[in-house]
């Protein structure tokens, strides 16, 4: 079998005969000469990386959880031919832990003057921006004893949108809307605030719904039927100062909020509702306004993807009157943020009458799901301790959520898995008793 690389090197110094190893400048020289001249013409035979073209392709956004594929075309117009390993860096984030090297190291082999592509796929684990770092090639001779090493910049990024992991919720929201809209069998009775048509009476129907006019020109009895009103304008308001950055399970308040945020969008937007978002600690750090159905769901997961909590206390003060500005007529407000005592009694109170006396407001607050688990611990001093704090913790919240619905205010507690559905029930709440 024939031997190369290294391997046919080793062979061919070990078959260089004894007496050649003899001390002295002479037997140095003898030994060394071979291996000067076969690593000179292996290094002579490596194909220069300064020279190499390079561009990239493929995907520039993925939602967080999913993977995106980047390619990167070689061209080697040299006349040696390109055996190479390639380092293709991007941001740790890109990742998953454990699996960088294996993802981001390659092997290739470019002919002379032709090109050849590898594919990057990343699998980010934060969302945000993502940027292509150096691209380093280390590009071996024949005998694979020496090499060229070079680096060079090839820019491309990656948007790591959120996941929108309720979107599963859709459907079954949506179907209650069309309950409520009239456009099922199942219509619901007296609610909401447009006149929709006639029909016949049945039993069950709410007697104030009858139409007295339409039932003495027929000869049977008439009710009226409602569909919520269409056209409303809803202002998503996500707090994205300190608060939003406590993490609850593997993500921070932030994310459960815009998940949130998402579905009621989506359901809004089904319903002809104008939706909005502003994002807001001490400055205003997102604003989508003015989107239609069709354009809104991107513009919001585009507008969110590069959200980061701030570590500042959110100035309440601020928010609202940009909150005003933002939405000069009657609205349905969603504020996404906290439920902490301290913040809200400090900050939110004092300024909540401007909002409630122009706007519909609704409140929706991220729940941490081990406070419920540590209120249910028992069995020793430690875990009876735990329940005492979970208990207080809760205490506090209801007394903070019972303070805000004295001020008129529609308060969602729920946890990060249930914030979304509960919100959107909420939506829909209103909407079906005429509140928008």
């Amino acid at each position: 079998m024939a031997l190369t690389g290294r391997a046919a090197l080793i062979a061919a110094l070990g078959s260089i005969p004894i007496g050649i190893w003899e001390p002295g400048w002479t037997g140095i020289l003898a030994v060394n000469a071979p291996l000067a001249v076969a690593c000179a013409c292996d290094f002579a035979l490596a194909a220069p990386v300064r020279r190499l073209g390079l561009t990239r392709s493929g995907d520039t956004s993925a939602r967080l959880g999913e993977t995106a594929d980047v390619t990167l075309t070689v061209t080697n117009p040299s006349g040696r031919p390109l055996r190479a390993h390639i380092r293709d860096a991007w941001p740790p984030s890109s990742w998953q832990p454990g699996t960088e090297v294996e993802a981001s190291r390659h092997r290739l082999t470019v002919p002379a003057g032709e090109r050849r592509r590898l594919t990057t796929r990343l699998r980010p684990t934060r969302r945000g921006d993502r940027h292509a770092d150096r691209v380093t090639f280390r590009s071996y001779g024949p005998l694979g004893l020496f090499s060229r090493q070079g680096t060079h910049k090839v820019p491309w990024t990656v948007r790591v949108l959120p996941p929108f992991t309720s979107r599963k919720h859709l459907p079954a929201k949506l179907a209650r809307l069309r309950e409520l809209d009239g456009r099922t069998s199942v219509l619901t009775r007296g609610e909401g605030t447009e006149f929709d048509s006639l029909r016949e009476y049945v039993p069950g129907d709410d007697t104030r719904s009858i139409d007295w006019r339409a039932t003495a020109r027929q000869t049977s009895v008439a009710v009226r039927t409602w569909r919520p009103e269409r056209d409303r304008h809803i202002l998503v308001v996500l707090d994205t100062g300190r608060t939003s950055a406590g993490r609850v399970g593997d993500a921070p308040r932030l994310d459960a909020s815009m998940d949130a945020a998402l579905l009621l969008a989506a359901l809004a937007s089904r319903a002809g509702d104008r939706v909005d978002l502003l994002a807001y600690d001490r400055g205003v750090r997102a604003l989508v306004q003015g989107r239609t159905a069709k354009d809104l769901l991107p513009a919001l997961v585009g507008a969110m993807a590069t959200l980061e909590p701030e570590l500042v206390e959110t100035n309440a003060r601020g928010l609202t009157a940009t909150a005003l500005r933002t939405a000069p007529r009657r609205s349905l407000i969603v504020l996404l943020t906290s439920l902490d005592a301290a913040p809200i009694e400090e900050g939110l109170l004092p300024v909540l009458p401007q909002l409630t006396q122009r706007h519909t407001v609704l409140l929706a607050s991220v729940a941490d799901p081990h406070i419920a688990r540590m209120a249910t611990a028992r069995g020793n001093t430690d875990a009876i301790y735990e329940a005492a704090a979970a208990a207080q913790a809760q205490t506090e919240r209801d007394r903070t959520a019972e303070q805000l619905r004295r001020h008129g205010v529609t308060v969602v507690d729920a946890t990060p898995d249930d914030l979304a559905p509960a919100l959107a029930d909420a939506y829909l709440a209103l909407k079906a008793a005429g509140r928008l």
